[in-house]
């Protein structure tokens, strides 16, 4: 999945940060809280502040302890809650999974250059299709449209 960027839903002025699968037409909006969509739209735009983020705390730490974020994984819809794990190798290449909050997890792969990654089910379960344009914007104006009118609520099953 790539983050395509984080956008404001409408009228509630929730955040979404939305994925995109890399080589399909599939696109994963997920709420987000508004630190989270700060703390993903400034690891996009490369903007660092002043004193490290979270995030930017927790990338640090893997640093130090010699451990790599190897894949974020955006695993189920359960609620209208989205869930995600890390899977983390060790300095003496063991695996390690940690359950994170989507945001969190998307936040820390893009300040890692980490893999974001979502299961054929979740896509199947959540995404929205949106087929390859004729070269136009009209698909891609049809989605925003689409965003502006869509509510959390709207992926309870």
């Amino acid at each position: 999945m790539e983050v395509v960027g984080v956008r404001v839903e409408m009228p509630s002025n929730q955040p979404i940060v939305l994925l995109k699968e890399i080589n399909g037409s599939r696109f994963l909006p997920i709420w987000v809280g508004t630190g989270e969509a700060t703390a993903i739209a400034f690891a996009q735009q490369g903007l660092e502040p002043a004193r490290p983020l979270t995030h930017d705390l927790l990338s640090n730490t893997l640093d130090l302890l010699e451990a790599t974020l190897t894949a974020v994984h955006v695993t189920d819809l359960v609620d209208g809650v989205f869930f995600a794990t890390l899977l983390i190798r060790d300095q003496s290449s063991q695996a390690l999974t940690l359950d994170a909050r989507p945001s969190d997890a998307i936040a820390l792969a893009i300040r890692t250059h980490s893999n974001i990654l979502a299961t054929a089910e979740l896509l199947n379960k959540a995404g929205i299709e949106m087929p390859a344009g004729d070269g136009t914007n009209q698909e891609v104006e049809k989605f925003r449209e689409f965003l502006d009118q869509i509510n959390p609520e709207d992926f309870i099953s």
